[in-house]
C-alpha cells in the first residue's frame, strides 16, 4: 500500500545550519519519532532502529537509511527501508528542499512516499495514512524546533 505525504516547515535558522542538521545523525535521531538508534555507516548511509505504533500493532523496524541526489545545501532525497519481523516491512523516502527566506529563516518542503506490507498493511489505508502523516509532521516540526532553537 503506497501513499504520498507533502508538507512545509518554516525554520528560524539560516540555510547552511538547516542543511548541516539534516545530515547530522544526532539531530535526526533526536527528532525521528520512535528512533532508538541511528548510526552513520558512511557519509550517505545510516543504520536505524525505529519503534512505530500503528493502531494495535507496535513494531520495531531495523533498517537502512540512504541519502541520495545530494545538492548541498538545497536538496536531497532520503530513502529508508525497514523490516519489522512478523509485523511486516516499511519502505519509503522523501525529497527534501530548502529555500532561503531572508538570512535567518529557511523553508523546508518535503514530498514523502511510503509503502508498507505484511501484517501492518492489513490495518487499513486510513489508519496507516493518518499515522504516517502524523509521524512525518512530528518529525519535521520537532526538527524545525530543535534547529531553530539551537
Amino acid at each position: 500500500m503506497a501513499l504520498v505525504i507533502e508538507g512545509e516547515e518554516r525554520i528560524a535558522a539560516p540555510l547552511q545550519k538547516v542543511w548541516k542538521a539534516l545530515n547530522d545523525p544526532e539531530v535526526l535521531k533526536a527528532t525521528i519519532p520512535g528512533c532508538q538508534s541511528l548510526e552513520m555507516k558512511s557519509p550517505t548511509e545510516m543504520a536505524a532502529t525505529v519503534v512505530v505504533k500503528i493502531g494495535p500493532i507496535k513494531a520495531t523496524f531495523n533498517g537502512e537509511v540512504t541519502l541520495k541526489n545530494l545538492k548541498p545545501p538545497y536538496s536531497y532525497t532520503i530513502q529508508g527501508e525497514g523490516k519489522g519481523g512478523i509485523a511486516g516491512f516499511a519502505k519509503g523516502g522523501a525529497d527534501v528542499t530548502l529555500t532561503e527566506d531572508g538570512p535567518d529563516t529557511t523553508v523546508l518542503k518535503y514530498a514523502a512516499k511510503a509503502d508498507v506490507g505484511g501484517k501492518i498493511a492489513q490495518l487499513g489505508s486510513r489508519l496507516i495514512e493518518s499515522t504516517s502523516k502524523k509521524l512525518a509532521g512530528q518529525f519535521f516540526s520537532s526538527f524545525g524546533e530543535k534547529v531553530g532553537a539551537a
